[in-house]
C-alpha cells in the first residue's frame, strides 16, 4: 500500500494537533482550578453548580441580615440594661423617701436626684444606633421618639412599627421594639394600682392590693372605695366603675376598722388611718391607672417637693400614698422592661442558633460545589505530564520518519 507524502504529513500533523489540544485543555484546567471549563463539559454538573452557587449567595445575604439584626438588638439590650439599673435605683430612692426622719430639705435633695434620673431615662429612651437612627421610634427612626412638652409631659412621636428582617429562609425577626411598648406600657406586674383622691382630707393610707380570687365576677374591673362619717362612725362602700352607664355599688356601707383588709372583686386592700367624710381611694387596673413611666416618675418628684414640716397629718398621708402609688407604677414599669429584655435576649439567642445552622449549611454547599467544579490537582498534574510526554514523543517520531527515504538505504 502506497502512502503519499501529503497523507503522511496530514496524518502526523493531525496527531500532533490532537495531542497539543489535550495538553492545552489540561493546562487550562490547572490554571483555572476547575475541571469543567465550559458548561458543555458536564451540563448536569453545571446546572447543579449554578443552583448551589445561588444558595450560597442567598445564605450570604441571610448572614448579613443576621449580623445587622444582632447589632441592633445588642444596642437595644445595652440601652434596656441601663434603663433597668436606673429604675432599680429609683425604686430604692422612693423607698428611702418614705423614711419619716427625713426633712423637707432631704426630700428636696431626693427630688433633685430623681430629676437627674428622669433626664437620664429620657436620654435612654431617645438612644440611637450611632448613625442617627433612633432605636425606639418604630418606622420613624429618623425622628426623635420622645419629646418633652411645655407642661412637663412626654409625648411619643414614633409609631408602632417594628423593623422586620429576613434572617433565614422562613424566619422574619423584629430587630427593634417600639418606645411605647417599653416606656409607656405595662404587660406584667401587679394587676391593680391604688391611688388617693387629691381632695382627701383624712389620714387614711393604703397598702398593697392582693388577689384572693381571680375568678370573681368583678375581677379585672376598676373600683372606688368611698368613705362616709356620720355620728362618729366611719363606713366605707365599694363601687364598680366599669359598669355602664354608671358605677354600681358592690359592697354596701360597712363599718371601717383600721388595719382590717377590705375585700371586693376578688382582691383585698388594707387601709390604715382615719379617712374623713367624702374621702375616696381608686383601685384601678394597671393599664387604666397610667402606664407612662415618665409621668409616674414626674409625680414622685412633684410629691417630694411639697413641704411637710408646715403641713398637716392629712398632707403626710397624701405624701405617703403618692409614694406608694408611684412606687407601684415604677415597679410595674420595671417588670415591663425586664419582659422586653427577655424577648430581646431570646431573639439574640435565636440569631446565634440560626447563625450556627447557616454556617453549617453554607459549609455543606461549598463542599458540594467543590465536588462539582474543583479540579483534582494530583490527577490533573499526572495527566499533564502524560500529555506532554505523548506530544513530545509524537513530535520526535514525526521528525525521524520524515527523514526516511530510499536514497538513504541505497547508499
Amino acid at each position: 500500500m502506497r502512502i503519499s507524502t501529503q497523507s503522511f504529513y496530514e496524518t502526523n500533523l493531525s496527531g500532533m494537533n490532537d495531542q497539543a489540544a489535550r495538553l492545552l485543555r489540561v493546562q487550562q484546567q490547572v490554571s483555572s482550578g476547575s475541571k469543567n471549563l465550559v458548561p458543555s463539559d458536564d451540563p448536569i454538573a453545571a446546572t447543579r453548580a449554578l443552583a448551589v452557587s445561588q444558595s450560597i449567595a442567598v445564605s450570604g445575604q441571610y448572614t448579613a441580615s443576621r449580623a445587622q439584626a444582632k447589632n441592633m438588638l445588642s444596642l437595644t439590650e445595652n440601652a434596656l440594661k441601663s434603663v433597668t439599673g436606673l429604675l432599680q435605683d429609683v425604686g430604692e430612692q422612693v423607698v428611702y423617701a418614705g423614711n419619716g426622719t427625713l426633712t423637707d430639705s432631704d426630700r428636696m435633695s431626693l427630688a433633685t436626684t430623681l430629676q437627674s434620673r428622669y433626664d437620664q431615662l429620657l436620654g435612654l429612651a431617645n438612644a440611637d444606633d450611632g448613625n442617627g437612627q433612633y432605636l425606639f421610634a418604630g418606622f420613624k427612626s429618623g425622628s426623635i421618639p420622645f419629646v418633652e412638652q411645655a407642661n412637663g409631659s412626654v409625648l411619643y412621636s414614633g409609631d408602632e412599627g417594628q423593623r422586620l428582617m429576613q434572617v433565614d429562609v422562613s424566619r422574619q425577626m423584629a430587630a427593634t421594639d417600639t418606645g411605647r411598648s417599653i416606656f409607656q406600657t405595662v404587660r406584667g406586674g401587679t394587676p391593680y394600682v391604688t391611688s388617693t383622691n387629691p381632695a382627701n382630707s383624712g389620714t387614711g393610707t393604703f397598702g398593697a392590693v392582693s388577689t384572693f380570687n381571680a375568678n370573681a365576677a368583678n375581677y379585672g374591673h376598676d373600683f372606688t372605695i368611698k368613705f362616709a362619717v356620720a355620728a362618729g362612725v366611719t363606713t366605707y362602700s365599694v363601687w364598680d366603675n366599669t359598669t355602664v352607664p354608671a358605677p354600681t355599688q358592690i359592697v354596701a356601707p360597712t363599718a371601717y376598722t383600721p388595719g382590717v383588709a377590705i375585700g371586693f372583686g376578688g382582691v383585698q386592700l388594707k387601709l390604715d388611718g382615719a379617712p374623713n367624710n367624702g374621702d375616696s381611694f381608686d383601685v384601678t387596673t394597671t393599664h387604666n391607672a397610667g402606664t407612662d413611666m415618665f409621668q409616674a416618675l414626674s409625680d414622685i418628684i412633684a410629691a417630694l417637693k411639697v413641704p411637710l414640716s408646715t403641713g398637716t397629718a392629712a398632707d403626710s398621708a397624701q405624701f405617703m400614698n403618692a409614694l406608694s402609688t408611684g412606687n407601684r407604677k415604677m415597679s410595674n414599669a420595671l417588670d415591663n422592661v425586664l419582659t422586653v429584655r427577655s424577648s430581646v435576649g431570646s431573639r439574640l439567642q435565636e440569631l446565634d442558633s440560626l447563625e450556627t445552622t447557616g454556617q453549617s449549611r453554607k459549609l455543606f454547599d461549598k463542599a458540594y460545589l467543590s465536588d462539582l467544579q474543583d479540579l483534582d490537582y494530583a490527577s490533573a498534574i499526572s495527566e499533564f505530564s502524560q500529555r506532554q510526554t505523548a506530544l513530545q514523543a509524537t513530535q520526535q517520531t514525526f521528525v525521524k520518519l520524515q527523514n526516511i527515504s530510499l536514497i538513504q538505504y541505497l547508499r
